[in-house]
């Protein structure tokens, strides 16, 4: 039976829409009230059943890898102070189960070229793709619900939502008939169309569950303007050989690799936090009254 137990995270590239990376502060560092972009994508892969975790680093990333090393001295302090909620905090970034491996892309190449990064360590596995910058929030994680979904049809799917059409510049956007209820069975996908091109209003989001014969596409690729490999157009060749499908998921994205996304996301997490969201919202309450008046 194929199981999805493995997530690459492509965490090499710089990010320019909100903030250039920086040794101090890569973009997936970024907090969202009390933790990085990158441990809440991480911590939707585990819910998901994952247990090995592949991130495609880059120059000015090491901030990631040490994010999810054991912390000695840290937790030595905080066990010696009794701090046993802050310890359990501290030793659940990493559960123990879950295992870290990291590669590095020696030049940022596209979403396709650092995906390709992983392929001697997914092997022959299915395995899933998380972009951090596209936080996304559901009680049901959305990995989760694509790996159901997976299990069902043993097909590379993609995350899709649905966008305005005068968005359709800035995603790749899915072509295909509806199969059942929020699945699509894909026979094109196009990156970044004109509204008036655009062939649905399903934008594709960083999520996606593939199978390992992907890479091959991926290979075979001839580099972009920009010298990148871009994924959509290794999905683009794959599903004229194989099924791909399509699932608009349940949820609720923020673009944290922008600023507005981001200021949004910090808000609402903020507001559905079990220890501040409730000052929070009677502060905000208070805010926006001193501005009606």
């Amino acid at each position: 039976m194929l199981k999805v137990t493995k997530a690459v995270f492509p965490v090499a590239g710089l990010g320019t829409r909100f903030l250039p990376a920086t040794k101090a502060s890569p973009k997936e560092m970024l907090p969202i009230v009390d933790k990085p972009l990158i441990q809440y994508a991480v911590e939707e892969a585990i819910e998901a059943g994952i247990t090995e975790l592949i991130f495609v680093t880059g120059r000015s990333k090491r901030a990631i890898e040490d994010h999810f090393d054991t912390s000695y001295e840290i937790e030595a302090e905080l066990e010696a102070r009794g701090k046993e909620k802050l310890l359990d905090l501290v030793r659940n970034i990493k559960p123990s189960h879950v295992d870290c491996f990291y590669v590095r892309q020696p030049t940022a190449r596209g979403l396709g070229h650092a995906v390709l990064c992983a392929e001697k360590l997914v092997a022959d596995h299915p395995f899933a793709v998380i972009l951090a910058d596209d936080l996304l929030y559901c009680e049901r994680p959305v990995m989760k619900q694509m790996i159901d979904v997976f299990n069902h049809y043993h097909s590379s799917i993609v995350g899709v939502e649905a966008i305005a059409r005068e968005d359709t510049r800035s995603y790749g956007v899915v072509e295909g008939r509806e199969w059942e209820e929020d699945i699509f069975k894909l026979s094109g996908i196009v990156e970044k169309p004109a509204p008036d091109d655009a062939p649905s209003n399903l934008g594709v989001v960083g999520r996606y569950v593939l199978m390992p014969s992907i890479f091959a596409h991926l290979r075979k690729l001839e580099p972009g303007t920009l010298g990148e490999l871009q994924l959509t157009d290794a999905l683009h060749s794959l599903l004229t050989e194989e099924q791909v499908l399509a699932y608009r998921y349940y949820g609720t994205r923020y673009d944290c690799g922008s600023k507005l996304g981001y200021l949004k996301a910090t808000v609402e997490f903020a507001l559905r936090h079990p220890e501040i969201g409730d000052s929070f919202d009677a502060y905000l309450r208070d805010y926006v009254a001193h501005l009606t008046v």
